[in-house]
């Protein structure tokens, strides 16, 4: 038998790894950061425990890998589901439901990756998190954004907060409040994205497509 290519190998890495990362994802989301061991998550993914280590030099860099691997899947998913748009001002606005919709559907593992991030380490500087980044800043800079550099963190850092706040327990926040705020601030209709049922909340003003906050 003829020896693999590079080219199969790495697409074998590429797998294997991916494998990981979505078991970290399912795993933690069902019982929990403490309750999965890294053994776990080799025997969900079908590899090897020391294989995780080859990839990964701990179990936090592990989960802040697979969370930003979700985060850039759902969100390129909300940006290219049809209809296709190159609108800016709709992108933007699928990205922040995108955002917010991961907070909602996976609180248990949301709540972990922020917890994570906010410990001296901080962000893990991966492959993941640097595809999501850049879905981000193209999100910016297709709204219009003229200091992509200033707007896209101050974007990050808004979802940020607006995930923990959906997320903080004993006073969490309706989605459907941090989302008019963001829209608003942002000058977005409530139909944009992906509306949640019942509207906007009680009082709130609704900016109409082609109608800015400011105007109002």
């Amino acid at each position: 038998m003829s020896p693999r290519s590079p080219s199969v190998n790495e697409e074998l890495r590429r797998r294997s790894r991916e494998r990981i990362l979505q078991a970290t994802v399912d795993l933690v989301s069902t019982h929990g950061y403490e309750a999965t061991t890294l053994g776990d998550i080799a025997e969900r993914a079908g590899t090897a425990r020391g294989l995780i280590s080859y990839y990964f030099p701990g179990k936090r860099q592990l989960l802040q890998a697979a969370v930003h691997r979700l985060m850039h899947l759902t969100l390129e998913e909300a940006l290219e589901r049809e209809p296709r748009t190159e609108d800016g001002r709709e992108r933007l606005a699928r990205a922040i439901d995108a955002i917010l919709g991961l907070a909602v559907a996976r609180p248990t593992l949301m709540r972990t990756h922020m917890a994570g991030i906010l410990q001296a380490e901080g962000f893990v500087q991966c492959q993941e998190q640097q595809r999501l980044a850049f879905l981000l800043r193209d999100t910016v800079t297709r709204y219009g954004s003229e200091d992509v550099d200033t707007d896209y963190p101050l974007l990050r850092a808004l979802l940020m907060g607006a995930v923990v706040a959906v997320l903080l327990p004993g006073a969490p926040m309706p989605m459907a409040r941090l989302r008019w705020e963001l829209f608003q601030r942002y000058g977005l209709g409530w139909e944009q994205g992906a509306p949640p049922d019942g509207g906007p909340p009680d009082s709130a003003p609704v900016v109409r497509l082609g109608q800015s906050s400011k105007s109002k």
